[in-house]
C-alpha cells in the first residue's frame, strides 16, 4: 500500500502536520486543561487538510512547476528579451491577482478601512479599495519578477537589488500613512503564497537551467525575495497617493 505514490504523499502530509497537531493538543490538554471541542469536526477537518495539502503538492508537481520551467525554456530558446520580460511581468501580475490570500486580506483591509472612516462605508467603496490594493500588489509583483528575470539573464548578484529595495522601504516608511504601513509590510508575504511562489520558482530555475553559464542553484532562486519586497514599496506609494 505504501508503494503507491499518492498514499506515500498522504503519509508525508500527515507527518508535516503532526508537529502542529502535537503543539495544539499539548497546550489544549496540559496547559489550558480544557476538553477539545467537537472532536468529530476536528478530526474531519484534519483529514480534509491532509487530503488538500496532498492534492495541492501533486498539482504543483504535475502542472505549475512543469509549466513554469517549459515556458522559461521556450522563451530562452526564442532569444527575445522583450517577450521574455513581458511574459515574466504578465506571469507575476496574473499569479498575484489570483492569489487567494491577497483577495481575502484585501477584502478584510477594505472592511477595516471603512470601519475606521478612511473610506465610505458602502459596498462600492470597499470593493474599489480592495481592488486598488490587489492591482497595486499585482503590478509590483509583475515588476519584481521582471527585475528578477533580468537579473538571471544579466548575472547580477542577488543582494544588490535586495539592498536597494530595503533602503527604499526604510526611506518611505516615515512618510507613508500609518494606516497603510502595516498592510504594506505584510503584503509581500501575503502575495507570495500558494500560486505565486511555485510559478516564480519554476520560472527562475528553468531560466537559469536553459541559459549557458548560469547555475540553477545560485541564479535560479532569488526571484521570490523581489516579489516580497516590491509590494511593500508599491503599497506605501499607493497610500501616499490616495
Amino acid at each position: 500500500m505504501f508503494n503507491n505514490p499518492f498514499i506515500k504523499q498522504l503519509f508525508g502530509s500527515f507527518l508535516d502536520l503532526a508537529p502542529i497537531l502535537a503543539v495544539v493538543l499539548v497546550f489544549q490538554v496540559l496547559i489550558i486543561r480544557q476538553p477539545i471541542p467537537d472532536v468529530g469536526s476536528l478530526i474531519a477537518g484534519i483529514l480534509f487538510v491532509i487530503l488538500g495539502l496532498t492534492l495541492f503538492v501533486q498539482g504543483l508537481e504535475q502542472s505549475l512547476f512543469p509549466i513554469g520551467e517549459s515556458m522559461a525554456y521556450a522563451f530562452a530558446r526564442k532569444g527575445s528579451l522583450f517577450w521574455l520580460l513581458a511574459f515574466a511581468f504578465c506571469l507575476g501580475f496574473g499569479a498575484a491577482i489570483a492569489e487567494p490570500a491577497l483577495i481575502a486580506v484585501a477584502e478584510k483591509a477594505a472592511n477595516i478601512a471603512a470601519n475606521g472612516n478612511l473610506i465610505e462605508q458602502t459596498d462600492a467603496a470597499k470593493a474599489s479599495y480592495a481592488l486598488g490594493l490587489r492591482i497595486t500588489v499585482a503590478l509590483s509583483i509583475g515588476l519584481a519578477i521582471l527585475i528578477g528575470v533580468l537579473r538571471v539573464i544579466r548575472g547580477w548578484p542577488v543582494h544588490y537589488p535586495v539592498f536597494f529595495g530595503y533602503v527604499c522601504i526604510a526611506i518611505m516608511t516615515p512618510f507613508a500613512p500609518v494606516e497603510i504601513i502595516g498592510i504594506a509590510y505584510d503584503a509581500g508575504g501575503i502575495a507570495t503564497s500558494s500560486i505565486t511562489v511555485p510559478l516564480v520558482t519554476a520560472l527562475g530555475v528553468g531560466l537559469a537551467t536553459s541559459i549557458k553559464g548560469r547555475n540553477p542553484m545560485t541564479d535560479g532562486f532569488g526571484l521570490v525575495v523581489f516579489a516580497s519586497l516590491m509590494p511593500t514599496i508599491f503599497l506605501m506609494a499607493y497610500g501616499m497617493a490616495i
